[in-house]
């Protein structure tokens, strides 16, 4: 079986709301009128903290697929205000938020033991403001949520392969800008980090056979498995690799922003980024290209993203093992895209309904799991009780 990308057709139920005329359907899917939809027609949990579980009406795959979004739509009102990565969240939401996490994982690894079986993956994307405001498609409730999402290997087997050459598949990959200039320096940056439970690994061992990706990514092995997710200094763990990425990110940008930049203010690592970042040729070579091409065209710098961007994720390789890695997000891409699985999307009330069942039965099922260690209280909507 040859190795790569795949593209994968997922039927959902057609969506009864029309979107305003003007607004992209993206903008609109993620805009805080469509909260009160998302809540009362998919909620299935939320917690005084303002993290709300829900079903994805428009889902990556129909075998398990749920997400937890910070509600902070009506407590700030301000989009460009609102926390939209885990370095932004109070303690005591984070707090709760881990917990949501380790249970939703456990349960999925515990229901999908076999990775020869299923593809399993947990994760979270930056939603702040940093595409260009003027673009298109920008989110603009720009709220962090979380991902968690199981995919059937046999489908992904059968499925056809997806174009390589989709811009969405190359941002992790070897034609991005950190893996084609400065791997490296990236590496050797985050090598800084002072971890215990994440453990680095190589290329050979977090690369899924199947798809071949992810392609030349910093990722560590969760030693201890499903387990270490019940020990808080994983979690602390988790933050530092996110903690890391934002500085390489931000010391890149703001070199190619001015040349000969200092440490960005707030940085997390300011020492590492002194002697490791800002004495070392192939990073400031890189951001000088960068810079150059952003004078001579209006449209690449236009494109750029200059605040962080990224794509967090928590996924099980093929020796059953988890992993963590961390990609740049430099388009916008989807989560899935960052393990070569392209999902496209098919309006199908009839093929929808068939999985719907034994869906909703999982989401029921971790629902009472979440309700239980007291980290919410059921929703009830058309679909299900509370």
């Amino acid at each position: 079986m040859s190795s790569g990308p795949r593209q994968i057709i997922t039927p959902f139920r057609p969506i009864p709301l029309d979107v305003p005329e003007g607004m992209a359907a993206n903008e609109f899917f993620n805009s805080t009128e469509n909260l009160n939809d998302l809540i009362n027609n998919n909620g299935l949990l939320e917690n005084p903290e303002g993290l709300l579980l829900y079903r994805k009406a428009l889902g990556h795959s129909n075998i398990f697929d749920t997400s937890i979004i910070y509600n902070t739509s009506k407590s700030v009102l301000n989009p460009l205000g609102r926390p939209v990565r885990r370095t932004q969240v109070p303690s005591h939401v984070k707090r709760d938020w881990n917990r949501m996490n380790q249970i939703i994982i456990e349960y999925m690894i515990e229901k999908f033991p076999d990775p020869s079986e299923h593809l399993v993956l947990a994760g979270e994307a930056s939603l702040d403001a940093t595409w260009p405001l003027t673009s298109p498609g920008v989110p603009s409730i720009r709220m962090l949520h979380n991902h968690f999402i199981v995919f059937d290997q046999l489908q992904l087997q059968k499925a056809a392969p997806a174009d390589p050459a989709n811009p969405n598949l190359t941002d992790g990959g070897q034609h991005s800008l950190f893996q084609s200039y400065m791997k490296d320096v990236y590496r050797d940056f985050l090598s800084q980090l002072d971890l215990e439970i994440l453990k680095p690994v190589s290329s050979s061992e977090s690369t899924l056979k199947l798809t071949g990706y992810p392609q030349g990514l910093p990722s560590w092995k969760i030693q201890g498995g499903v387990e270490a997710l019940k020990d808080i200094r994983f979690w602390k763990e988790y933050d530092e690799v996110l903690k890391g990425f934002i500085d390489f990110y931000r010391a890149f940008f703001s070199q190619v922003s001015s040349r000969n930049s200092p440490v960005p203010k707030d940085a997390y690592f300011p020492d590492q980024i002194e002697s490791v970042l800002l004495f070392n040729n192939d990073f400031l070579g890189a951001a000088k290209k960068v810079r150059e091409q952003c004078i001579l065209d209006p449209k690449y710098s236009n494109s750029i993203r200059w605040q962080p961007a990224f794509k967090q994720l928590i996924y099980r390789n093929d020796q059953n093992d988890l992993i963590v890695t961390i990609s740049q997000n430099s388009i916008g891409n989807a989560i899935t895209e960052l393990l070569g699985v392209v999902v496209k999307r098919a309006p199908d009330a009839e093929a929808y309904e068939k999985s719907e069942p034994e869906l909703l039965e999982k989401l029921l099922d971790v629902r009472s799991r979440l309700i239980k260690a007291d980290l919410g209280q059921g929703i009830a909507t058309a679909h299900w009780g509370a």
